[in-house]
């Protein structure tokens, strides 16, 4: 599993450097200030949580068990729902998009709660 974590995490940077050099270059001139504000803040925390992935493969070998594995997981969950949702809704407008995205905020606090858990029990 750590292996499939690294590869999602590499896999979730390049997109998320993808996706920031998108919305500085081509969604500037089409989108409002607050709706690239939006993108800007689904690429950043693509970015963090791609570098948690790295963490949690790392962890995953060092400390096996469910903790890191459900940290793992709760990372690529949190990227999905709230970056994914912040995407969406920056380019569609589609309000209701933003009640879903805290979902993924708290997929993210569960993913640090449990990889604090898997280091201090392991």
């Amino acid at each position: 599993m750590d292996r499939a974590f690294f590869a999602l995490g590499a896999l979730s940077g390049l997109l998320a450097v993808g996706a920031g050099a998108f919305g500085a270059h081509a969604l500037r001139e089409r989108l409002s200030p607050d709706m690239l504000a939006v993108f800007e803040t689904g690429a950043r925390y693509q970015m963090y949580h791609a570098l948690a992935l790295l963490a949690a493969a790392w962890a995953v070998g060092r400390w096996p068990g469910g903790a890191t594995l459900a940290a793992g997981w709760l990372f690529v969950a949190g990227t999905v729902v709230f970056c994914g949702s912040l995407y969406l809704l920056a380019l569609t407008g589609h309000r209701w998009l933003g009640a879903i995205t805290p979902l993924g905020g708290l997929a993210f606090l569960a993913g640090w709660a449990a990889l604090a858990w898997a280091a201090l029990r392991g």
